[in-house]
Order: C-alpha cells, then sequence, then structure tokens
C-alpha cells in the first residue's frame, strides 16, 4: 500500500487541530522532533483502498519568517527533503473569516514549490458570518485546489481526502513572483545558483538554516553581497510580506466577500464584556472558582472507587501468589506506588477537560489579553501569561513557551518564575493533603471547602510568580520596550471530539511519563526498606517475641515487628539521618524520604509513602486511611494535622520539586547558573514558609 506524507500548516486558531483529529480518528501517536523537546503529532488517514496517508500536524505558525523555535521546526522541514517526514504536499488550513491573513503562509509555501491544498474551515458559518467566496475564480487566481470544510459539522472531508489522493495533479508553480520583492538582488541570486529555487535560497539566507547541502556560508562565499546586514535583511522581509499581501488583497477583493457587521458584531459585543477593566476578572475567576469546586465533587466517587481497588489488589495478589520477595514487592512495592498515581487520574482528567474547554471555546486568549494589564506592573508584558498559564499543565512545555518573548532578560524572568504555578504534578499532592487536613465541609452551603483551598493553593503560586518577577525585573533591568499582539480567535463551541483527544492525549502522557519513574522508584524503595545493614533490624521478630509476647496480640505484634524493621532498613536510617532537618516543619522522616525522593517528579511524594506505608502491611486498607492513622513521634496526635497538612501544603507550592523542570531551564539558558539559582532560591523560600507556617499553627 502507498503512503504519502502530508504536512498540516497553519496559522493558530484556524481549527488545524480539529482538521486533524477528523483526518486521522484514534490513528494518532504524539512524539518528539529529533532533538527537540517540541512536540510532533502525527497520524494515520486512510484515502483509497490502495493508498494512506501520514499526517504530519506542523506547530502553528504565521509565516516561514520564524520568531519561534516551533515556527523554525516547520520552515526546517518544508525545506529539508532528506527528513523521512518531508511532505508530498502540503495542506494549509485557514480559518473563512480571515482568509487573508492566513493566506500568507499560504503563498509562502506554494514559493517553495510543493503541491498545497488550500483548506478553507469553518465553512459552515459563512452565511451565518455574511462570507461569499468564488472558489473556482479564487482557485484559479491562487493557481492551487480548494476544499471547503468543517470539522465541527465533518463537511468536505471526503473532497479534501479526494484532493490529497491526486496530490500529483497539484500546481507546483508559485502563485507569487518572490523578484517582485527586490528584482536585482533575486536576480543576482538566481544567476549565481541557476538550479536552485531563489525562494528557497532566501529562507536559508533569511533563516540561517540549511537547504540540502546549502549553507549560508556557502552562499557568502559565492557572493558576499548577497549577505545582508540585519537591518537591511529586516527591510527585505518587511517588503516581502507587504508585496505579498498587496497580492493577496488583489485576489481577494475580486474573489471573496465578507460583511464585517455580521461576522464580528456578536463577538465585539461579548469581549467587552470577557475583557472589561472589572467585570472581566470578575468571571475570570468565578470560572475558576467552578472548575475546582467541579474538580472535587465529580471526581470523588471514581478516586474513592481506584484506591479501594488499589488496596483490595494487593490483599488478593497476596493471598494468591506463595510467600516471598516477589509477592511482597508486588503487593508492598509496585501495586502501592503505581496506585497512588492512578488514584488522581479522574481529578487530572478534569482539571485538561476544564483547560480544553477554555482553550477550544477562544476563553484562553481573552484571559491573556485580559491579564496584560497586570504583567506590566511587574516588570513583564502579556507574552509572560501564556507560558504561566500553561504551567498550570506542566513546567516544560511553560518554560519552552517563553521562546516567543523577543527581549531576553523578559525571558529569563518568565523562565524562572514559570515553576511557581501550580503545575499537574503537584495536584496528586495538594489533593491527598487537602483531603486528610481540611474538612470537606460547604461555604455559604454551596462552596466546597477542600475546593477553596485547592484554588488558593492556585492562587497563591501564580501570586508568587508574579512577585519574583517583580523582583527580579528590580535587579535585571531592561530598556528594551515591550509590545504585546494576541490574536482574538472567534468563539465558538468547544468540539467534544477535540476536548475527548486532548483530555486523553494529556492524562496519558501524564501518566505514563510519572508511572516510570514511580515505579522505578518504587521499586528501589521498596527494596531499601526489606533490607537493612543492622543487627536490629534482622532480630526484629525475635526482639519482639520476647518483650511483647504477653502484652500484645497477634496483630500488634506483627505491627510492631515492621515498624522496628522499618526504622533500622536502608529507608529508616537515611530518613532517620534527615529528620532533623525536616522535623522543625512537622514532618516525621517517612516524609523527609517522601519529600527527597520526589525531587525526582512531584508526584513521587504521593507514591513514596504509599510504599512505605505498604510494607510488611497485611491489611485492606487504603494509602489515605494509612496516612491518617500516622502518629507525629515527637509532639503525638496525628503526624497530618492542620499545622502540619499547610506546612506541607506551602512547602510544595513553592519548592522546585522537578529534576525535569531544571534541565530543561538549562537547556533554555544554556548554562546551569539560573536553575541552581532556581533551585537554592525556590527550596528556601518552601523551607522558610513551610516553618512559618507549622511554627504558627502547631
Amino acid at each position: 500500500m502507498q503512503e504519502i506524507n502530508v504536512a498540516l500548516v497553519g496559522n493558530p486558531n484556524t481549527g488545524k487541530t480539529s482538521v486533524f483529529n477528523q483526518l486521522t480518528g484514534l490513528n494518532q501517536q504524539v512524539g518528539n522532533y529529533p532533538g527537540i523537546t517540541v512536540d510532533k503529532k502525527t497520524g494515520g488517514c486512510q484515502l483509497s483502498k490502495n493508498q494512506s496517508a501520514k499526517i504530519i500536524d506542523l506547530p502553528g505558525t504565521y509565516s516561514l519568517n520564524a520568531s519561534s523555535e516551533d515556527e523554525r521546526i516547520v520552515t526546517k522541514l518544508l525545506l529539508d527533503e532528506n527528513q523521512t517526514d518531508f511532505p508530498n504536499l502540503a495542506v494549509v488550513v485557514c480559518d473563512a473569516l480571515n482568509l487573508k491573513r492566513n493566506l500568507l503562509l499560504f503563498t509562502q509555501i506554494k514559493s517553495l514549490g510543493i503541491p498545497t491544498i488550500l483548506a478553507i474551515n469553518m465553512a459552515d458559518q459563512m452565511d451565518r458570518k455574511g462570507i461569499n467566496i468564488d472558489v473556482p475564480a479564487l482557485e484559479n487566481a491562487l493557481d492551487t485546489k480548494i476544499a471547503l470544510i468543517s470539522a465541527r459539522k465533518k463537511q468536505g472531508f471526503n473532497e479534501l481526502k479526494q484532493l490529497i489522493a491526486d496530490y500529483k495533479n497539484l500546481p507546483v508553480n508559485t502563485s507569487f513572483n518572490i523578484d517582485d520583492i527586490a528584482p536585482e538582488y533575486f536576480n543576482t541570486l538566481k544567476n549565481e545558483f541557476p538550479t536552485q529555487e531563489a525562494y528557497k535560497l532566501w529562507l536559508v539566507i533569511s533563516q540561517d538554516i540549511v537547504f540540502g547541502n546549502i549553507t549560508k556560508q556557502q552562499i557568502s562565499d559565492k557572493n558576499k553581497n548577497l549577505l545582508l546586514e540585519a537591518s537591511a535583511l529586516k527591510k527585505l522581509q518587511h517588503k516581502e510580506t507587504v508585496k505579498r499581501y498587496q497580492f493577496i488583497k488583489e485576489k481577494l477583493d475580486k474573489h471573496y466577500n465578507i460583511d464585517l457587521n455580521k461576522a464580528t458584531g456578536f463577538r465585539a459585543k461579548l469581549d467587552n464584556i470577557l475583557t472589561h477593566k472589572v467585570w472581566g476578572y470578575v468571571i475570570f475567576f468565578f470560572i475558576m472558582l467552578l472548575i475546582f469546586q467541579a474538580i472535587y465533587d465529580w471526581s470523588s466517587y471514581p478516586m474513592d472507587f481506584i484506591d479501594s481497588s488499589f488496596a483490595s489488589l494487593s490483599t488478593w495478589i497476596s493471598e494468591l501468589l506463595p510467600p516471598g520477595k516477589f509477592t511482597d514487592l508486588l503487593t508492598e512495592g509496585i501495586i502501592p506506588g503505581i496506585g497512588g498515581v492512578v488514584i488522581f487520574i479522574p481529578q487530572i482528567a478534569f482539571l485538561f477537560f476544564f483547560i480544553s474547554i477554555l482553550e477550544e471555546s477562544g476563553y484562553m486568549s481573552r484571559v491573556v489579553f485580559l491579564t496584560d494589564n497586570i504583567m506590566k506592573r511587574f516588570g513583564l508584558s502579556g507574552k509572560s501569561v501564556v507560558p504561566l498559564v500553561s504551567g498550570t499543565a506542566c513546567a516544560i512545555p511553560a518554560v519552552m513557551a517563553t521562546r516567543n518573548i523577543e527581549d531576553w532578560k523578559e525571558r529569563l524572568i518568565t523562565i524562572l518564575v514559570v515553576p511557581f504555578t501550580t503545575c499537574a504534578a503537584r495536584l496528586p499532592v495538594y489533593l491527598i493533603i487537602i483531603a486528610l487536613v481540611i474538612p470537606d465541609q460547604r461555604v455559604l452551603g454551596i462552596f466546597n471547602l477542600q475546593g477553596l483551598t485547592l484554588m488558593a493553593l492556585y492562587v497563591l503560586g501564580f501570586g508568587m510568580a508574579i512577585l519574583s518577577a517583580w523582583l527580579l525585573n528590580k535587579i535585571l533591568k531592561s530598556n528594551v520596550k515591550k509590545y504585546f499582539i494576541i490574536e482574538m480567535p472567534a468563539y465558538k463551541l468547544p468540539l467534544a471530539r477535540n476536548v475527548f483527544f486532548n483530555v486523553v492525549e494529556k492524562t496519558k502522557a501524564f501518566v505514563f511519563g510519572a508511572g516510570k519513574i514511580i515505579l522505578a522508584i518504587s521499586i528501589i524503595l521498596w527494596v531499601l526498606a526489606s533490607y537493612g545493614p543492622t543487627k536490629e533490624f534482622y532480630d526484629a521478630e525475635t526482639f519482639v517475641t520476647e518483650n511483647y509476647a504477653d502484652s500484645l496480640s497477634p496483630e500488634e505484634i506483627d505491627t510492631k515487628i515492621a515498624s522496628i524493621k522499618l526504622e533500622n532498613s536502608f529507608l529508616g536510617l537515611a530518613g532517620k539521618g534527615i529528620e532533623p532537618i525536616v522535623a522543625p516543619l512537622g514532618y516525621d522522616w517517612k516524609i523527609g524520604i517522601a519529600i527527597v525522593s520526589s525531587f525526582a517528579a512531584r508526584e513521587v511524594f504521593v507514591g513514596t509513602l504509599a510504599t512505605i506505608y505498604s510494607v510488611n502491611s497485611e491489611e485492606e486498607e487504603t494509602i489515605k486511611n494509612r496516612m491518617a492513622a500516622e502518629v507525629n513521634p515527637i509532639l503525638g496526635g496525628p503526624l497530618f494535622n492542620f499545622a502540619s497538612g499547610i506546612s506541607l501544603l506551602l512547602f510544595y507550592a513553592f519548592a522546585m520539586q522537578c529534576m525535569s523542570t531544571l534541565a530543561i531551564v538549562k537547556r533554555e539558558t544554556k548554562t546551569w547558573k539560573w536553575p541552581m539559582y532556581q533551585l537554592i532560591s525556590m527550596s528556601a523560600i518552601a523551607y522558610i514558609f513551610a516553618l512559618a507556617a507549622f511554627q504558627l499553627l502547631k
């Protein structure tokens, strides 16, 4: 069966993801581009009985004049014919409402000589928006084939697939003459490289990327006059953009009509409310409040079911398999460790569900615009809001999202403060501690107190991020004038298909990404807890039997033996070593071990405690119940009380407990100086706040 490569390209907010989901369905894969930590999404599409397509969903870009790593990926792929993903054709997805802006990218891709299809999305809304397109005439004007599609209504995709299958019949000549930009310059370029396409060479010069075997240096060696000074280069790029838009306007004026009053009337009215300087913030606050309430209320039943199921599974496995170390490893290490993360799938899935709805509806762009005014007061701009908001999912892509910030100092400040925003990895820690120390009560008969606490932690993290940004801005002064530009996409009802794929993809990435770490750490912790270097560890059973046989029941004897073994194991001795450091915070050595191990990933905290509390435990008991039953060895009473619980929540709200984030910060800043600064300063802040909270509340 023949398979062709299809590059799916388009501006952000054109519905490209919806088109990708419609073409590929569940047949999708998410990886990374070679050597780059940027998502690479591919999927299979059956075109006919004998032909299939590999759909490559490229990052959203406004043009091939790349200003970020994501955009450079698009340009590199479309230039490098030696890449395995080099496309046989490109499908440029456009929004019917913003066709003029979208066509800039289309004309650039056409100039590369790649067979190109123009897929105009949201065709179902054209009548309602007052849009009229003379498709045959526009096809002739742009020298391409056009597919009118609607990802929402699933319309036009059979026609699109047919055009993809017949890609060999697509015109490959450019619709825009590159010579019009600067005739003398491009004639010189053509004369020096008569066998190459001038626009590809222009991208090598302007973007400093490799095309085939041709580099910028080779062009310079051939003719130094072809390499321009930075200012002259920007002038020529600007002239290219202007000339292309003039060409696009000329074609659209004849074949594309839009009634702006019908197209933007309702949107303008809604924007006036959602971006209002007062009501905009009030609405955003209540939306977030409702989200956190729903996360707690909707997920409680599946979480309880998962928790009890893993406890039952451990008991069932221990009864089914013969006694031995392998059975102990399964029931005390692997199953409790993994269960400590799986239990939070419902709440994490609900979080991603609501974030997807906000993004799909177009509201998230309004939030970014709304918060720009706040950011300016703290030395940042609205461009910093995107990483801070995306940091609620994971700090790693949030740090990478700072690549769109041109000013290096503003970008550095954003990188340094992003880890304060509450990521999904903190969620398991927050949820288990809140469940233990915050009453499950209603405030005003409406709001769940636990949900309010969770929201407060998100607000606290964001507040610390912008406060830290303000302090860093005073230290790292920048005189660069900042501009903030963001596109306001049209409002639309979220597509259930897109929301589903987004939730599944991100939840799966979180669970499997964390699962690998947790599985490895659970095994290591079980080994360290099951063996010890001292005589006390191996003589624990004899010691307890001789001294407590008459005063304790058989169950209490087993518990006493397990306790002595655990305290004298390798893990226990390590924990005892760091206990003096964590004791002032209200923690015992077990929590200390969990904090240290969670440096690999924050969510490991719960898995670590699940493993520790499961060692030598034969009761069918949930991790939450075991933690609730723990006693403070110094002060007495429950170990996880209000004071120690708040202390732990504050510690994880501020601490840099993620080595993966440190690694990506090192990669983005090209030095270990800044990640080490992050680690030390955030750990100090976390320790001080946790210490103050416990000492004041105990």
